[in-house]
């Protein structure tokens, strides 16, 4: 019986370890949650400023006859930036990502974040510390590869912010640019015409959606680790309460058994 009881409170007190750990993470979590979702915010903003301005131009008949507007035709070779989280512990997050990826097939695959980067095998960038110039390198990068024809179709696998208890992986197509739909007559004039500014201005908005992409990505990550850590938090603490009840029984029948002995001693 004394052999059980000092089991059960090994148990409780590595499960107890374990709790402290889950409760750090999820303060570090919550730290980070503010500042984060104000970078997500302003990468959302960013990437509809430009969006707006592409979707002018490639409304244009003009720009028709851009590379960058190429219609992409089955069987082209396709290429795919897959931002995932730089640690674990952050329930599915990762896991869904590399699900999307999987799920849909063959593809050049250009990673960011730690875990990504693992993943595929590939130079280690920090998805925590993916900057405006990286994006922009990165950016400039595809956009010449992309209109000297080097692959047909660009997509990023990215992860939507819903809410704290909600975030979906998603694929977003970003090349070929499609027309601009809806757009309202503006007075805008471009000069020296809209198709050399189509060119000029696609890297920047490839560098625009991949940094919106990177930051609500991050914020994606940072709450799916924070209802991660408090759910581990609460069941930790739930198998110390029954652990501790089990450990009082143990201990209870054990000074029950040593006072029956005792007992039965004295009578002989």
């Amino acid at each position: 019986m004394s052999g059980n009881t000092k089991t059960l409170k090994l148990r409780i007190k590595s499960v107890d370890s374990t709790l402290h750990l889950t409760k750090a993470m999820g303060l570090v979590a919550s730290s980070k949650m503010r500042k984060a979702n104000l970078a997500m915010a302003a990468g959302r903003q960013y990437e509809a400023a430009v969006q707006n301005v592409v979707d002018l131009l490639t409304a244009s008949p003009d720009c028709q006859s851009s590379p960058f507007m190429r219609e992409f035709k089955d069987g082209g070779k396709t290429r795919l930036i897959v931002i995932a989280g730089d640690r674990g512990l952050a329930g599915g997050y990762n896991a869904n990502v590399f699900r999307t990826v999987r799920d849909f097939g063959e593809a050049e695959i250009i990673p960011i974040g730690k875990r990504a980067c693992e993943r595929y095998g590939q130079k280690i960038v920090s998805s925590e510390k993916f900057y405006a110039a990286d994006a922009f390198k990165l950016a400039k990068e595809l956009c010449e590869q992309f209109a000297a024809g080097e692959f047909d179709r660009l997509g990023i696998v990215t992860t939507n912010y819903i809410s704290m208890m909600t975030q979906t992986p998603d694929i977003k197509w970003v090349l070929p640019l499609t027309k601009g739909q809806n757009v309202k007559n503006t007075a805008a004039v471009f000069e020296p015409d809209e198709r050399t500014i189509l060119d000029i201005a696609v890297p920047e908005y490839l560098s625009g959606v991949i940094v919106a992409c990177v930051r609500e990505s991050f914020a994606s990550e940072v709450a799916a680790r924070r209802m991660a850590m408090d759910s581990a938090g609460k069941n930790a603490q739930q198998m110390i309460d029954e652990l501790q009840l089990e450990y009082n029984r143990a201990r209870q029948g054990a000074i029950t058994q040593e006072i029956t002995e005792i007992v039965a001693g004295a009578g002989n």
